[in-house]
């Protein structure tokens, strides 16, 4: 398993979680963004810059990731691409996509993207709270220690 993470507009917070957890359990965690990323020195921290440019971050990490990897991403279209094709998804405010929950989410994303297009809703999400953070560190915690055969 390697983690992937759609690093752009992940929380600092959350990529020190990352960074721990990928020396802790020895797994290749891969940061992807347009932007220079700062990580620690470590030969399980990697990050990728790519190209500016709408959802370039996202076709990299569909192309490189395998099934059973786990994807640390907000975006929801993201999510239900990495759920199909075999791989796990957590937001980094601790929500786990599955097949379950995924398509379901992403018809709400579209209708309040809507929403927001035509000025009937103004505002975005809450804010990072501390109980995100430890949603997020709980499920990353789970999804890193459960046996290999029962990803």
């Amino acid at each position: 398993m390697r983690i992937w993470v759609d690093a752009d507009a992940c929380p600092q917070v959350i990529k020190e979680i990352l960074f721990r957890a990928a020396e802790r359990a020895q797994v290749v965690t891969t940061l992807v963004a347009n932007t220079v990323l700062r990580t620690p020195p470590s030969p399980f921290i990697l990050a990728i810059r790519v190209a500016k440019g709408f959802d370039v971050a996202d076709h990299r990490i569909v192309q490189e990731m395998e099934s059973g990897d786990l994807v640390v991403t907000a975006d929801i279209p993201l999510a239900a691409e990495v759920i199909a094709r075999g791989g796990h998804a957590l937001d980094p405010r601790g929500d786990l996509y599955t097949e379950d929950n995924v398509q379901e989410r992403l018809a709400i994303r579209n209708l309040m993207q809507e929403l927001r297009g035509s000025g009937e809703l103004i505002g975005g999400p809450a804010p990072f709270a501390k109980s995100d953070r430890h949603l997020f560190a709980n499920h990353l915690n789970r999804i890193l220690t459960r046996p290999k055969d029962a990803s």
